[in-house]
């Protein structure tokens, strides 16, 4: 088995973080604005990128300001069966963000691909938090 893990350190309380990342205001700017968001374990958050990319993940954890964790039941096959957790510590003035993307079959090239697109989210949640102002998938460039 594989994992992505990857830290972010953001100048905003874990609270700000915590609420990005489980709502549809904040996860719209920073993932997706085609989506449909939850706020219950069990339910089933879906994340739209075109017209023929779905991504559901089923919430297994909501501790507030501190932990969220998502399982993937729908999406590319690579993913469906993975965990993807994000762990919030706030110290003073900061967030880190420790993002995980747990239990990959193996490292492939879209495991590679989805790495680097990790590294973008957590920027574009991090531009969220501190300026208001995120990089979803619709205003992505590259």
């Amino acid at each position: 088995m594989a994992n992505i893990e990857q830290l972010q350190i953001v100048h905003a309380p874990a609270t700000v973080v915590y609420k990005a990342l489980t709502t549809a205001k904040g996860l719209s700017e920073v993932w997706t604005r085609d989506l449909t968001v939850h706020d219950q374990i069990g339910e089933v958050n879906e994340f739209h990128f075109g017209d023929n990319d779905l991504t559901k993940m089923q919430i297994v954890e909501l501790t507030p300001s501190k932990r969220i964790e998502w399982l993937c039941t729908e999406s590319d096959p690579e993913w469906v069966g993975t965990t993807i957790s994000f762990e919030l510590k706030e110290k003073g003035s900061k967030t880190d963000i420790i993002l995980r993307h747990m239990n990959w079959k193996e490292v492939t090239d879209f495991y590679r691909f989805c790495n680097y697109n990790w590294a973008m989210f957590l920027y574009s949640l991090k531009t969220y938090c501190e300026e208001d102002t995120g990089l979803p998938y619709q205003d992505r460039k590259f």
